[in-house]
């Protein structure tokens, strides 16, 4: 039995020490906005914080967060007002199929509180999420829009 928090609650699992953050995440504790896409760390579309940092789930042995704290996708918000970031994606339209926007908030809301205005640079840096939609443009403006920025140009 491995106990940590989730999404500010007590949790444990009952699963091998070597299972994925992610499946223990889905498939014991029911939380199913936190997806699965590559399995090897490299999309994101599994990213969830672990103790406040973005982690792709995935790639994360859930014995490695015995006694730490995760927060999913249902539970950033912590309340019933949605996060600044899940409000900027709506109001910036972001999302087209969706199936990787999950992971993409969770990665840049880790990136906004460990830095609240980052530069382009430092965003291309941190957010290294796949979207193969290519809502990137509208990334950047939801991400600008919260820092007080214009949109940049990528050209």
């Amino acid at each position: 039995m491995i106990d940590f928090t989730l999404n500010g609650g007590p949790a444990s699992v009952d699963v091998a020490p070597g299972t994925p953050l992610l499946w223990a995440i889905r498939e014991q504790a029911g939380l199913t906005g936190t997806k699965f896409g590559c399995g090897i760390g490299a999309c994101g579309a599994c990213t969830v914080h672990v103790d406040g940092v973005a982690v792709r789930s995935c790639s994360v042995p859930v014995e490695s967060i015995a006694g730490r704290a995760v927060t999913t996708i249902e539970g950033l918000a912590g309340s019933e007002e949605l996060h600044r970031v899940q409000r900027a994606w709506i109001e910036q339209q972001v999302p087209q199929c969706g199936y990787c926007q999950s992971g993409m908030i969770m990665a840049v809301s880790a990136l906004l509180e460990d830095n609240p205005t980052p530069s382009d640079e430092e965003i291309t840096t941190a957010i290294t999420n796949i979207c193969r939609c290519g809502t990137y443009q509208r990334i950047l403006a939801a991400i600008h829009s919260l820092v007080g920025t214009a949109e940049v140009s990528r050209g």
